[in-house]
């Protein structure tokens, strides 16, 4: 079971982590580096521990997300607490779910520290995102976070299933995930990601952010995506995102050969593919999600086996 800290008010002996602080409390590049090696913190690619260090940058991220007074926030990786300390003012509460339980431990504190005024509206969650069955507190209705990037897409769409009262969301991923996340039907970026997500919410680019502004800085770009919920397609989740990693596991063939082991036989695919009114001779980026949708709702193929 997910360890669960809710905020104490007692401050640590990491009170004085930055010799020139933000006045609105934020961390700096100096009290990045400081906190870090009292923490004897060495960031690691494993765990995708890229801290977020520039003001300016998290006070953008927070104006993007557009959250209002009532908002419930699910973080994902608050790491040493750049983004949470930006999130608390704009916000009933964050909900930060880490899985390095040094941070963890630590982030409580950071908050009481330089914002004393919102360390109530702070509780941590030692798990880790993609195993977390569930969180406390009041339902999250806003999903904001820098996510790891070797596991973003998986996270995203875990926590968009797994809290359905999550309206809007703004992630902080890889640059040319952001662009498969968006990816429109028919274009080159366009697949698994961009389908899985679209089943859940509008998504859109939100703009890019440099290198620089972490630390350690990654070796590659950087971009913020945003997520608007909107009722999904009619049919079975699962079954559509079982065609939708069929369809894309060969998605140089057309849709009669690529489904053909999903529907049993190239035959059995180009049934259920008219059945769904869709040319077979199709690729799978030409579909939108609620086309995935249609087609997984057709009947099997009698006598063809899976």
């Amino acid at each position: 079971m997910a360890a669960l800290r809710p905020a104490p008010v007692r401050l640590s002996r990491h009170d004085a982590l930055n010799a020139a602080p933000q006045s609105d409390g934020l961390l700096g590049p100096a009290a990045i580096r400081d906190l870090a090696r009292q923490l004897d913190l060495r960031p690691t690619k494993a765990l995708g521990q890229n801290f977020l260090h520039d003001a300016n940058t998290i006070r953008r991220i927070v104006r993007t997300a557009g959250l209002s007074a009532d908002d419930v926030v699910c973080e994902v990786g608050p790491g040493l607490g750049s983004l949470t300390l930006g999130l608390l003012p704009a916000c009933a509460g964050v909900t930060a779910v880490e899985i390095d339980p040094r941070l963890a431990d630590q982030l409580p504190h950071t908050v009481a520290a330089r914002t004393p005024q919102f360390a109530d509206r702070l509780t941590v969650v030692t798990a880790d995102a993609l195993r977390v069955t569930g969180l406390p507190g009041p339902p999250a209705t806003a999903l904001v976070a820098n996510l790891p990037y070797n596991i973003a897409v998986p996270v995203l769409l875990h926590l968009l299933e797994l809290l359905p009262s999550v309206r809007t969301a703004l992630v902080l991923v890889q640059a040319e995930v952001a662009d498969r996340l968006a990816a429109a039907p028919g274009t080159a970026a366009y697949g698994v990601p961009s389908a899985k997500a679209a089943w859940y919410a509008d998504v859109r680019r939100a703009g890019n952010v440099p290198r620089p502004v972490f630390w350690p800085a990654p070796n590659v770009d950087s971009g913020l995506v945003a997520l608007t919920r909107r009722p999904a397609p009619a049919g079975d989740r699962a079954a559509t995102f079982a065609v939708i990693d069929a369809a894309f596991a060969m998605r140089r063939k057309g849709l009669r050969a690529a489904l053909a082991r999903w529907a049993g036989s190239p035959a059995a695919a180009e049934t259920r593919l008219r059945a769904a009114g869709i040319d077979p001779t199709t690729r799978g980026e030409q579909l939108s999600v609620t086309d995935f949708a249609r087609l997984a709702a057709t009947a099997p193929v009698p006598g063809e086996g899976r």
